[in-house]
């Protein structure tokens, strides 16, 4: 346990002792990916949990002991509704119930690849209006360093502006930033065993900060400053970003020369030291790797520097899609037919395997440029039964069957996911052409041949 200078004001010293003792109120502000599960490790930690979000089927579904998110199980839920020290609402005049509130809202980007932190702000003037003093507010969506003390914590205050003249950041409130590492589906790993970063605006920040992750998560891991925090988790994203894009670039160059990509990333990865294996894709997906490198991008620029790297593997990872498309209508003109009033299946709509998280997928992507092109595009994923409007996209598609007699209707599957649940070998005897970006076929080469094809 995390140890403490006598020091600290009052109100910190109060707040250290409620949350020591577990009577302390966590509110986690946005139960998706990142809330619910951080909720579900702070409740079994021992402390009192309080919930918001803005969908009222979430909070409907959570009263209920449902799971709306498939791949973190019924468990999860049932423990929440059935537990006194948890509760969910969408009422968001209760965040002054909170000593502790922890914010996980969505950070997209704009079609210009500007950051957009509007969800931030909307959520730090509902935190103002009920601020009070003894209150640690902690930031866990992924933005540019410097959000949380330039933007947040201003955004905090100025809602507040009838009590802020008595309420002091640092004395009486309080602001740190404790970057998100979830990965949806990842089995090796749980929030609660994924060590945390921590950084507040001051000393007495971080030390309440740190003291309240010390409930729920095994490892949790002070750092200077709230930046410092902020821009690790960019980092932790930019170097798989750099490093996917460097691995696609490889992919298009050996493709060109006869030579295949997974062979050999495999060859490479028998190396001990000095290399960290990568795979190519159609595409990125998710919240952190499409998304979080451009808001240093943009970050940048406010110093009069360019992010080279970034963008370039930006450029890179973005083009994906057209080329995986590009692959698609050659494997089909060597069949002597053409995009144009061909039928194409897209297997996978998640972005990821065994999950059911559609964020940023590039199957939205090649959906549409399969459809701009004139083909006749149908969809299946054992995850996702609908699509719904999104941000970006509203396909209104449903999954279709995948069996013998609907594969006969295609000319041709396009692999964009691997789900573990697909049956493989139906594909292998079935499909009239398979194009797999994902390396899925690799045992049914031999039986295939010129009906499998790679992108």
């Amino acid at each position: 346990m995390t140890t403490f200078p006598s020091s600290l004001s009052a109100p910190a010293q109060r707040l250290l002792a409620s949350i020591q003792s577990n009577d302390a109120r966590v509110g986690v502000v946005g139960l998706g990916y990142v809330g619910l599960p951080l909720a579900h490790a702070l409740h079994r930690g021992g402390l009192r949990v309080l919930g918001f979000d803005v969908d009222n089927g979430k909070i409907q579904a959570l009263a209920r002991g449902e799971n709306y998110l498939k791949h973190l199980g019924t468990e999860l839920t049932t423990d929440l509704q059935a537990s006194p020290r948890f509760e969910a609402t969408s009422n968001f005049d209760r965040l002054g119930e909170a000593d502790v509130l922890i914010v996980c809202v969505p950070t997209p980007i704009g079609i210009h690849q500007e950051p957009d932190i509007s969800y931030i702000l909307r959520t730090a003037t509902a935190i103002g209006k009920t601020l009070r003093s003894g209150q640690l507010i902690i930031l866990e969506s992924t933005t540019y360093p410097g959000t949380t003390r330039e933007d947040m914590m201003p955004a905090v205050m100025h809602a507040a502006s009838d009590r802020a003249h008595t309420l002091a950041s640092g004395r009486d409130v309080f602001f740190a930033f404790s970057p998100e590492r979830e990965d949806p589906g990842r089995k090796s790993h749980t929030t609660s065993s994924i060590p945390k970063l921590v950084g507040g605006l001051d000393e007495a920040s971080t030390k309440l900060a740190t003291a309240v992750y010390e409930k729920g998560i095994t490892t949790v891991v002070p750092v200077a400053s709230a930046e410092i925090a902020e821009s690790a988790k960019l980092l932790e994203n930019i170097f798989r970003a750099v490093n996917i894009a460097m691995v696609n670039e490889m992919k298009v160059v050996l493709h060109a020369m006869g030579i295949d990509i997974w062979e050999v990333v495999r060859a490479a990865s028998t190396k001990p030291f000095g290399f960290m294996p990568f795979y190519p894709g159609p595409g990125l997906g998710g919240h952190c790797i499409p998304i979080d490198p451009f808001y240093l991008t943009w970050k940048a620029k406010e110093t009069g520097h360019s992010t080279r790297f970034i963008e370039l593997a930006g450029e890179i990872n973005t083009a994906m899609p057209a080329y995986v498309i590009d692959r698609v209508a050659e494997a089909l003109n060597e069949q002597s037919k053409s995009v144009k009033g061909s039928r194409v299946l897209v297997l996978g709509l998640a972005y990821k395997a065994d999950i059911d998280d559609v964020r940023e997928s590039p199957s939205f992507e090649l959906i549409e440029l399969l459809q701009h092109r004139g083909a006749h595009v149908e969809y299946h994923d054992p995850h996702c039964p609908a699509t719904w409007a999104g941000r970006r996209h509203d396909l209104q598609m449903t999954s279709v069957a995948l069996d013998a007699s609907s594969l006969a209707n295609f000319d041709c599957v396009l692999i964009a996911t691997a789900h573990s649940a697909v049956d493989y070998a139906l594909l292998a005897k079935h499909a009239a052409l398979v194009i797999d970006t994902r390396d899925a076929m690799r045992k049914y080469e031999a039986t295939m041949g010129a009906r499998l094809v790679r992108a």
